[in-house]
């Protein structure tokens, strides 16, 4: 098939909260935007919509005062992004170009130009691998199975029923503190014989009655039956290589999240796990037009309305960006569409061609 051709002043990546937030604000300002995402696929663990639409229930995003089916969810977010004029493009994105602008993205089919682009990829929880761990109907993931407590501990299904956390790191920790909340007992399974949390995390699991944990243990198999989801797991101990089963309700994958920003490197800054770094006052990148929200630059929170509010905000900052106005940088000066730089003290601008004018109209018109 052919290369399509479309040139388009903002594309955004990925259709979660995020993506889909900035596609309503940036839809609503009339900048026409085109959202990539993509295509559903059962290997690669990708589905439009992204996280929330393995959740079943979403009890605390606001205005749903007796909860929403995630799926359900993004399915209203989508319809709203589409009244406003959103254009939706499902193609897998073989290469990233921000060296220079406008921006350019090729798919298997297209290849996109792009003034600005707002990145909303999301990060992907590491799972085991295990049976029993895919998601439904080839296994248990999102009926008892889930990779997120703050999300699915408080749902009735575990309330006052024994769970797993599987991990020994700050999340598991964290995950494994949370649960006790509504669990009757939580077990942390772990395959060393310690942990990698931080001192003040274990600490807190170490000294909390309702958590106990079963050290140099692997989970084998997440058991289960269909109507009933989750009703325990199959361990090995690594040290004895024996076998054990422990009856629970629910098991939580916590080793880890990973974002997906692969496309990126070597092109944007990151930290060491991967996040996108972006602004204290933006969402604006090291790339002058380039913004991240969502999960790709957020590894604390990871909540849907978290994403949702840096969606938000990345559509209002391309806006001011498009607009000729200035976005704070990571650096901590501001940039504009013209490549004019704001210093950081706000004192001077640095014009394209290297010149410099104060940046105060009245001291500007005298040099002029």
């Amino acid at each position: 098939m052919p290369t399509q051709t479309l040139d388009r002043e903002v594309v955004i990546i990925g259709s979660g909260p995020a993506g889909l937030t900035a596609a309503i604000y940036s839809a609503r300002a009339s900048l026409k935007p085109l959202l990539i995402d993509a295509p559903a696929d059962a290997e690669k663990q990708t589905v439009p919509g992204g996280q929330l639409m393995i959740t079943t229930d979403v009890e605390n995003y606001p205005g749903f005062a007796k909860g929403i089916d995630g799926p359900a969810l993004m399915e209203e977010f989508r319809k709203q992004a589409e009244r406003f004029g959103t254009e939706f493009l499902e193609e897998w994105i073989d290469s990233v170009d921000l060296s220079e602008r406008p921006f350019l993205l090729k798919t298997r089919n297209y290849e996109i130009s792009t003034q600005t682009l707002i990145i909303a990829t999301g990060a992907s929880a590491m799972w085991l691998g295990i049976p029993g761990e895919a998601k439904v109907p080839d296994g248990f993931g999102g009926n008892g199975v889930s990779a997120c407590a703050t999300c699915d501990g408080p749902l009735p299904g575990f309330r006052n029923q024994p769970l797993v956390v599987v991990g020994g790191g700050d999340t598991a920790m964290e995950e494994a503190t949370f649960l006790t909340r509504y669990a009757s007992k939580v077990y942390v399974i772990h395959r060393r014989d310690k942990l990698r949390a931080s001192k003040i995390m274990q600490d807190k699991a170490l000294h909390n009655e309702k958590i106990e944990f079963v050290w140099n243990t692997e989970v084998e198999e997440i058991l289960g039956e269909d109507q009933a989801g989750v009703t325990g797991v199959r361990l090995r101990n690594v040290v004895t290589n024996d076998e054990s089963r422990l009856p629970c309700s629910g098991v939580f994958i916590a080793i880890g999240h990973k974002p997906n920003t692969a496309l990126f490197k070597g092109q944007l800054d990151m930290d060491d796990i991967g996040y996108l770094i972006t602004a204290h006052r933006s969402t604006a990148t090291n790339v002058p037009g380039v913004f991240a929200c969502g999960d790709v630059q957020d590894n604390c929170y990871r909540q849907a309305v978290t994403a949702a509010g840096t969606g938000c905000m990345a559509a209002l900052d391309a806006e001011r960006f498009l607009d000729h106005l200035p976005v704070a940088m990571p650096s901590g000066e501001e940039v504009t569409i013209e490549d004019e730089h704001v210093t950081e003290d706000h004192q001077a601008i640095i014009r394209a061609d290297g010149s410099m004018i104060p940046n105060h109209p009245e001291m500007a018109a005298k040099e002029e």
